[in-house]
């Protein structure tokens, strides 16, 4: 079931919704957990209804062990069978037809691939647990019941794409005694409608031509290849933005508060500064998790870097079994690194310069991220530096180039392609608006407080959204779920 999909926003959220906050007004609080439970068992059996034994027994064993781990000093050994155990579930699944071709091609071997499913929102739960379990062996986790930890798994806002929830996060709120906050579900509603609009109307608009370029990259030119890299760049932030949007937002209208994943990226003037908006739960699990654990930062400049590095690649290899993905990882590891002994230099660029370099480099590591594969993505970074174009361009006087390139690359596509020039306008403004002005949340903040105008140009905008829906004849999955 789909955040955009009716059936969720019409009547299991809502329904849930009024059924959770009866059942606190009759303060019978003991069914505010299993009422979640249920919601969230029937959005995820809507998807496959067998792979949710594979995620509550998943749960079970982790529940187990980490109760284990609570009563027990520091069993190692515990420790890394359960973290081993999630990793195998998550390799099997992810990895195993990626592990057997390069095997395949390597050895010259002729090992069967299988036709392997990949769970829906294995990558999130199994890094929830991992993180519970070593906190656990930490003695940082409090005790709960099977029900309530169960729901800290699967709870339906968060479970298919994130955010990366924390065990210590989660539990007081489903712990926690409850009354109806119409301020925080009020700023849900609002949160959801803009997380609605940026998916259907933005993203899945801009998915149409991206998908074609990406699908036919013999046919770019230098214009067509940067605007399809950009216009993917976009894609994919108001498709996972959105998603967290609609998640924090499905979350408020239980008094439950997820963390914020998104914090405008795209105006960081660092790669790190990057991290530190982007994806913002999984840059925190892999800090916490992955960096601090091979030593982090204390220790040699020499050992930090390869920390760095390997803390991305994994990132790289967690989103997905590629590539593509493994060197995405590494690109981002590679200038992390050269980030962390630029720092140690002292010498700062201006602020425009930090920006244009921060985001064309991120822009650029996207094209592997998309591409279906290291060839395609090559091709497209060639038409995007395509030397002879830059060389023609040269030997031009300045006004005599700018006309050229106004006139032949942007004016053409406009005349001969109505439809690839409306695209580039579209990019065009869209990465204005990300660069430039506040982002959903910093809006929606102003949407507090529910004057009537407010009320009226919410709810217009959600009918809206609504009949443009229903009036499609299918609708895009988000773009993470296949991670």
């Amino acid at each position: 079931m789909l955040f955009c999909d009716p059936w969720y926003f019409v009547c299991l959220l809502p329904l849930t919704a009024i059924v959770y906050w009866l059942a606190i007004a009759k303060h019978k609080t003991g069914w505010t957990v299993p009422v979640l439970l249920v919601a969230s068992t029937v959005f995820y059996i809507t998807w496959n209804w067998k792979f949710f034994f594979l995620l509550l027994a998943s749960a079970g064993v982790n529940f187990c062990m980490g109760n284990s781990l609570l009563k027990k000093n520091r069993r190692t050994v515990l420790l890394m069978l359960g973290v081993g155990a999630n990793v195998a579930l998550l390799g099997y699944f992810k990895y195993y037809n990626f592990f057997i071709e390069n095997c395949n091609a390597l050895l010259g071997t002729h090992w069967a691939l299988t036709n392997i499913i990949l769970p829906l929102g294995i990558s999130f739960y199994t890094f929830q647990q991992i993180a519970y379990l070593v906190d656990a062996y930490k003695h940082l986790a409090a005790p709960c019941s099977f029900l309530e930890y169960v729901l800290f798994v699967i709870f339906f806002p968060q479970l298919i794409a994130g955010p990366i929830v924390h065990y210590q996060e989660m539990i007081p709120q489903f712990k926690a005694q409850k009354t109806v906050n119409w301020e925080a579900m009020y700023q849900g509603l609002s949160l959801f409608i803009f997380g609605l609009f940026k998916k259907v109307m933005l993203a899945d608009t801009l998915a149409g031509y991206v998908n074609e370029c990406y699908g036919s990259i013999d046919q770019l030119q230098f214009l067509g290849a940067w605007t399809a890299s950009i216009g993917y760049t976009l894609q994919l932030y108001f498709d996972f933005s959105g998603y967290a949007d609609m998640a924090i937002g499905s979350g408020l209208l239980f008094g439950i508060r997820l963390p914020d994943n998104f914090n405008s990226p795209y105006q960081a003037l660092s790669i790190q500064d990057f991290w530190h908006r982007w994806h913002m739960t999984l840059s925190t699990w892999l800090k916490n998790y992955v960096y601090i654990p091979l030593g982090g930062s204390h220790c040699a400049l020499s050992r930090t870097c390869v920390n760095l590095f390997l803390t991305f690649l994994i990132g790289g290899i967690w989103h997905g079994a590629g590539w593509t993905f493994v060197i995405w990882g590494g690109l981002h590891g590679i200038a992390s690194v050269i980030h962390r002994l630029w720092t140690k230099t002292g010498y700062q660029l201006n602020t425009f310069l930090s920006w244009l370099i921060t985001f064309n480099f991120v822009n650029i590591a996207w094209v592997f991220f998309r591409a279906n594969s290291v060839q395609d993505a090559c091709v497209i970074l060639k038409k995007m530096f395509n030397i002879l174009y830059v060389k023609s361009l040269i030997n031009i006087d300045l006004p005599d180039k700018i006309v050229r390139v106004v006139k032949s690359e942007v004016w053409g596509a406009l005349m001969d392609n109505l439809v690839a020039g409306r695209f580039i306008i579209t990019v065009g403004i869209l990465l204005a608006l990300c660069v430039l002005f506040n982002n959903s949340k910093q809006l929606c903040d102003r949407f507090l407080r529910p004057f009537w105008y407010k009320t009226v140009l919410l709810w217009g905008t959600f009918m809206l959204l609504w009949m443009h829906i229903v009036n499609k004849a299918s609708q895009a999955e988000f773009l993470y779920w296949q991670f």
